[in-house]
């Protein structure tokens, strides 16, 4: 397999972890930590398939664009799933800057919705790329 795709599992076995983080602080009402990490959960999957392509950005703004560029304007990436990363992200902001007194869980419990599908999504193009990459012998 290649290099690029290796970067790309990696990303995502982050993603799954992060997602498990968010889980765990949801279970216990910690929902600032969570959107905080369902945020992570989905940039981890958008990076892996931005390694495929051999992309990243410094910024995250920068992840976000490239990600609606090479994969969902390319049609890879349905854009109603895609838009959970700049939603999350958003979230994410929100959660960590505003002194908002209190989240409500129905929208910590959608986004949770939103990345697991996200990471899903991002997931299947890796696949196909995997297969392709193991198709040709791994070249």
């Amino acid at each position: 397999m290649s290099p690029k795709l290796e970067i790309a599992r990696h990303r995502l076995r982050l993603a799954h972890e992060t997602l498990e983080e968010a889980d765990v602080l949801m279970a216990a009402h910690r929902r600032r930590g969570a959107l905080n990490r369902l945020y992570y959960a989905a940039f981890y999957a958008a990076r892996a398939l931005l390694a495929t392509r051999e992309l990243d950005s410094a910024r995250h703004s920068g992840v976000i664009a490239l990600f609606q560029q090479h994969f969902v304007k390319t049609d890879l990436v349905a854009a109603d799933v895609a838009r959970t990363l700049p939603r999350a992200f958003q979230s994410r902001q929100t959660s960590d800057y505003a002194d908002a007194a209190e989240l409500d869980e129905e929208v910590v419990l959608e986004v949770r919705r939103d990345v697991g599908a996200f990471i899903a999504a991002c997931e299947r193009v890796v696949g196909q790329l995997i297969e392709g990459d193991t198709d040709d012998g791994g070249h």
